[in-house]
């Protein structure tokens, strides 16, 4: 009952207690932990975007657990948390702005594309800088309809952790099912 006194007596300072300041340094360390964890994805690779195992689910939660007292200290309340939430979306937002008005900063962030398989030639090279295993390439070939790496006209990690494959097959797939609604489509007019 004393909590709702207080509520309704007070509301912004129920939701908000504290100084500014306090709230100045939830936004700022928020910030900062945004930052590193920027870098540091950007430090241990994409490929940890790509699909997460469950080793990869674990580590982010705990990451996020671990930095969510840095971002908040000891101010647990409703408003710490919404200054926290709202500073991750600004500075997220900020950050994208950047990456799109600075073309070189947003290669330096996000990397480039890696080519790992041409014309069915494995790429030792890219495979290196991705930091792939040959069993993960392989994988992701067969989860997009692929047996086999010398089937693989091109296969490129994207900056954004997803694996990429073309193929032939592929190609003759798309033509054919194309030719088929075109012949759909023409019995359907001509009727």
């Amino acid at each position: 009952m004393a909590a709702l006194a207080v509520f309704f007596s007070d509301p912004l300072g129920a939701i908000f207690p504290g100084t500014l300041v306090d709230y100045l340094a939830v936004a700022l360390t928020s910030t900062a932990v945004y930052l590193f964890i920027v870098l540091a994805i950007r430090l241990f690779g994409k490929r940890e975007l790509a699909q997460l195992s469950v080793t990869d689910l674990v580590f982010i939660l705990l990451i996020s657990n671990a930095v969510q007292n840095a971002m908040v200290g000891p101010n647990v309340s409703l408003g710490g948390g919404l200054v926290a939430a709202g500073s991750l979306f600004v500075v997220n937002a900020l950050f994208k702005q950047l990456l799109r008005a600075f073309p070189k900063f947003g290669k330096a962030v996000e990397g480039e594309p890696i080519v790992l398989v041409h014309r069915g030639q494995l790429l030792q090279k890219g495979m290196k800088a991705s930091g792939l295993s040959r069993e993960e390439l392989d994988e992701a070939i067969r989860e997009h309809g692929v047996a086999h790496l010398r089937d693989v006209d091109l296969a490129v990690l994207e900056v954004d952790g997803n694996l990429s494959v073309l193929s032939s097959d592929y190609r003759t797939r798309t033509s054919a099912m194309r030719k088929r609604r075109g012949r759909a489509r023409r019995k359907t007019d001509a009727t």
